[in-house]
């Protein structure tokens, strides 16, 4: 998993409950990389999941509520640190259709060695985009995050329904978005 993750919810954990919180989850850990992250490296999927397993026993916050915060605060981030992916873009659901065919294909460019989830879209209309997430992590309530926070950024609101497809070996959920405004 690539470190700008890590160094995310890093930020995130800090301004959700502080960094003295932070510092305990990371001492509690025993993480091989002992919590170190850059954002260009590349570390173990599984210290992020022992870090959010940690921060949801410390914090009494479930995984799935912590995981869709994280996609609120991952997207808020990605929309100041890479603005170019959002120029020409009005609206969350052309936002959503760009994201395999361009920003992906570009973070594979700088990153060959990036696993990053896949987004296949069967349906995109002006009051409706359905689409399948595919991913060997199962982050789907992370996905769902970024969703949530791709339309507040565009100011929208949408009922979001999620259905699981499969679990294993590769977690694919179909994420259907109904804009309501």
């Amino acid at each position: 998993m690539k470190g700008v993750v890590f160094t995310e919810f890093y930020e995130f954990v800090e301004e959700a409950f502080s960094p003295l919180f932070l510092q305990e989850i990371i001492n509690a850990s025993n993480l091989k990389s002992e919590g170190v992250y850059t954002a260009t490296g590349t570390y173990p999927f599984c210290e992020m999941g022992t870090l959010v397993t940690q921060v949801a026993a410390k914090s009494g916050e479930d995984v799935p509520k912590l995981l869709k915060g994280f996609g609120h605060h991952l997207f808020c981030y990605f929309s100041k640190s890479s603005p170019q992916h959002f120029e020409g873009i009005d609206n969350s659901f052309d936002f959503l259709n760009h994201v395999e065919s361009h920003i992906h294909k570009d973070v594979r460019k700088l990153y060959p060695d990036a696993e990053l989830p896949r987004f296949d879209c069967l349906e995109h209309s002006d009051r409706r985009y359905v689409m399948i997430y595919k991913s060997a992590r199962g982050l789907g309530d992370l996905c769902e995050g970024l969703i949530e926070g791709c339309l507040q950024f565009f100011g929208e609101t949408a009922t979001i329904e999620r259905e699981l497809l499969a679990a294993e070996p590769v977690t694919e959920i179909r994420f259907a978005i109904q804009k309501l405004s």
